[in-house]
């Protein structure tokens, strides 16, 4: 069957490849009923192929295939039966986009990715400020545990092969160990 250009329910045009399996089952009635029964077996094919496809949206026509085929393959036989063809299968091969619909599809795509990781990182963030926030409210609380957090800082800054360090100490923090 040729490659049809159809127009998608939601206005999107796709180029179709389908193919048809069918086998004359009376060739006397093929004879008689009808001219040219292989010509008229495609262009019935096609016209269906563009009825059946004008009624789906593009995400029913990418991914129900084999439910389109089912469906043509019921309007066709039902159709050639008069003409003493039994159409035995159809199917949809190959299912094509404009360029510019698929730069459009890709670029959406990508988009609904970014965001879903701008809401993962968000989520992320949300969390961590929660756990640092019941980490001050601790800390606040207990002196010492500030002046451990404090000593702990310095180490891992001592342990750095850094030639220049700088000691911030706080007053709180000398006078809690000068009253000890």
């Amino acid at each position: 069957m040729a490659t049809p250009i159809i127009l998608s329910r939601d206005s999107v045009t796709v180029s179709v490849d389908a193919v048809i399996y069918a086998r004359i089952f009376d060739a006397v009635i093929s004879i008689c009923n009808v001219e040219n029964v292989h010509s008229s077996t495609r262009l019935l094919a096609a016209t269906t192929l563009r009825n059946v496809l004008g009624t789906k949206q593009l995400s029913e026509i990418l991914t129900d295939r084999e439910i389109i085929a089912q469906q043509m393959q019921t309007i066709l036989d039902h159709a050639t039966d008069p003409w003493g063809v039994k159409v035995e299968r159809v199917e949809v091969k190959d299912v094509r986009l404009p360029v510019q619909m698929q730069r459009a599809m890709a670029a959406e795509a990508e988009a609904t990715r970014d965001a879903r990781a701008k809401v993962i990182l968000a989520d992320g963030e949300m969390k961590a400020s929660r756990s640092l926030k019941e980490a001050a409210d601790i800390m606040s609380q207990s002196p010492c545990a500030m002046q451990i957090r404090y000593l702990q800082t310095l180490n891992s800054i001592a342990a750095e092969k850094n030639s220049t360090i700088i000691f911030p100490l706080p007053i709180d923090l000398l006078s809690g160990l000068m009253k000890k």
